[in-house]
């Protein structure tokens, strides 16, 4: 609903701040007094028009500034439609601003955001509809027709229609995405042949090699020993002559230690206190004899060998190429061996996948056709009495003779359902029809769609009729209506001014009304009169309080006179007693 709506410089009205409340908000006040500017003005906040001939003579800019309580049944469209944009914020307001600039620059905000006018007309569609601007009014937005007679027969408890229709969307969805896997499915079996053969050349060329996982590391080392093979053994030789092997100008390493041992065995003898020291000698003699026994068993492993040189070397040279083209590593070429596997068996099986989904989507097809049947004799019998409430409002509001349809569309083509009576027709996911809501004003004169019926007070009575049978289905908070008392008299106001009251108890509802039998009803009351002040017209807006709209309802009656305080008096009364009772 509507918060606040603030007006700067914008045609006759230079500053106008304005608090509404819930229910039926009247305006009242003399012809070019400035409320239909007040309904322009929100026209323009709500993405219309932007014309450079409301700014105010003199100023360089008009704005017009509103916050609004987003709805609860709105409220997730609406968070979507903020967060695309990256504008949600945690607040349960929305602050949408409209700037029209003399340059012709206009500027929009969402929450202190720049923005753009269609911004703004998206937000708005969940938020007002003003009746007076139809672009606005979406009750003459044909998609969504649909949505508002199925909001309306699932108001009935006992209606089947919402559990059908969510099996309906759901097998829907499910035949979206079988269609979406078999056109990638067909894109991709026309590649097959090719990816087959190069698929089956990679498996072979990785499966040929018998990687195992570390043998790279082992055959570096053994290509190292291979081609150092020469120097590495006459590092062996060296190691052992100067170990084990004696001469006579140079004794082994064993023979110095068996020297040693001796001396100190001997002193052991004499000083029995150091009999460690023979330990310790012993170890390191044992030491030197294990590290000449693997000195010899390392160079019986070293040999000049340059054919399994080169052996190792192409080894190597195959596992580099294979990494070259499936990894960095083996471990790598082998994950890539097992998703080349996994690719060309969904390749030899593309054919069954294909006749599978092609099976499954005609299942699903003719579950459509089956539940979409169910669906629309659903929608008919609900229309049923949608189309009797709607007629019985028109009576009410003394239009009898005017009738109200639903029409139900089947569009035929090729691609669509085949339907047991032969025909083939489009499928949505709302369903198999197309529906739009269709009036007849006067009797005689046929059935045409809500977009091409006259305008003035008559169709606002016709909207008037439809927001209130529909007033559960319709989730837009905030409703305007502008000149819906056009043409009609005071007895008849009085049973617009109720229905409008009733409206307000699913709705905020906005009337800018002549008529005091409808400015009775409203829960908040504004006056609206112009002043001419130093040779500049403004626009000045006063909220009533009880007093002041006796007042204002005996000057609606005539001249204010003690028999039209009166009757003021007594439509005020009659309105409680109303409300009251109801």
């Amino acid at each position: 609903m509507i918060k606040e709506l603030r007006i700067r410089d914008f045609a006759i009205i230079d500053e106008l701040d304005i608090t509404f409340r819930d229910g039926l908000i009247i305006f009242t006040g003399e012809t070019g007094a400035g409320k239909s500017i007040i309904i322009d003005a929100v026209d323009t906040l709500l993405g219309g028009r932007a014309d450079s001939n409301f700014i105010r003579v003199g100023s360089a800019f008009a704005s017009v500034e509103g916050v609004f309580n987003i709805p609860e049944k709105c409220k997730e469209a609406i968070y979507q439609i903020l967060e695309k944009e990256e504008f949600l914020d945690s607040s349960d307001t929305l602050t949408l601003t409209r700037e029209i600039r003399l340059n012709g620059r206009n500027i929009a905000r969402v929450n202190g955001f720049s923005a753009n006018a269609s911004l703004l007309r998206q937000l708005g569609e969940y938020l007002v509809d003003v009746h007076g601007q139809s672009e606005h009014l979406s009750l003459l937005r044909v998609n969504q027709h649909i949505e508002l007679l199925d909001r309306f027969a699932s108001s009935d408890p006992k209606s089947e229609l919402p559990d059908q229709l969510k099996q309906y969307q759901r097998i829907y969805k499910r035949l979206e995405t079988v269609e979406e896997e078999l056109k990638k499915m067909r894109e991709s079996e026309s590649e097959a042949a090719r990816q087959t053969d190069m698929l089956n050349f990679q498996i072979n060329e990785i499966e040929t090699a018998h990687l195992q996982l570390d043998e790279e590391d082992k055959l570096i080392e053994e290509r190292n020993r291979l081609a150092n093979s020469e120097d590495l053994a006459r590092y062996i030789q060296s190691a052992l002559q100067a170990l084990d092997e004696s001469a006579l100008e140079s004794p082994a390493a064993t023979d110095l230690v068996g020297q040693a041992t001796e001396f100190i065995t001997d002193l052991v003898r004499l000083d029995n206190s150091q009999l460690h020291l023979v330990e310790q000698i012993q170890m390191i003699f044992e030491s030197l004899s294990e590290l000449s026994m693997n000195l010899r068993a390392y160079s019986d492993g070293v040999e000049f060998n340059p054919q399994r040189l080169d052996q190792v070397e192409e080894r190597l040279a195959l596992i580099q190429s294979l990494k070259r083209k499936y990894g960095n590593s083996i471990g790598e070429i082998l994950i890539y061996l097992e998703e080349a596997k996994t690719r060309l068996e969904n390749i030899t099986h593309t054919t069954e996948n294909i006749q599978n989904l092609e099976i499954e989507k005609e299942e699903l097809r003719q579950q459509l056709g089956s539940l979409g049947l169910m669906i629309s004799d659903l929608r008919k019998e609900a229309t049923k009495e949608l189309e009797a409430q709607i007629e019985s409002e028109l009576d009410a509001l003394h239009m009898s003779g005017a009738g109200f349809r639903a029409n139900f569309t089947l569009k035929e083509t090729p691609e669509g359902i085949l339907l047991p009576d032969g025909k083939c027709v489009a499928y949505y996911f709302t369903g198999l029809e197309q529906i739009e809501f269709l009036i007849a004003p006067n009797p005689g004169e046929g059935f045409k769609p809500l977009a091409k019926i006259a305008s003035g007070g008559e169709t606002s009575r016709l909207m008037l009729a439809l927001k209130n049978v529909l007033a559960h289905a319709d989730h837009i908070p905030s409703l305007i209506f502008d000149e819906i008392d056009q043409g009609i008299g005071g007895r008849v106001g009085a049973i617009v001014g109720q229905k409008l009251k009733q409206l307000s108890n699913e709705h905020q509802v906005v009337c800018i009304t002549h008529l005091p039998q409808l400015a009775a009803f409203g829960n908040q009351h504004f006056h609206v009169e112009k002043h001419v002040d130093r040779g500049r017209t403004t626009t000045q807006i006063k909220e009533l309080t009880e007093q002041d709209r006796i007042m204002e309802l005996a000057n609606m009656l005539g001249e204010i006179s003690e028999g039209t305080l009166r009757s003021a008096h007594e439509l005020l009364q009659s309105v409680e007693k109303l409300s009251k009772s109801n």
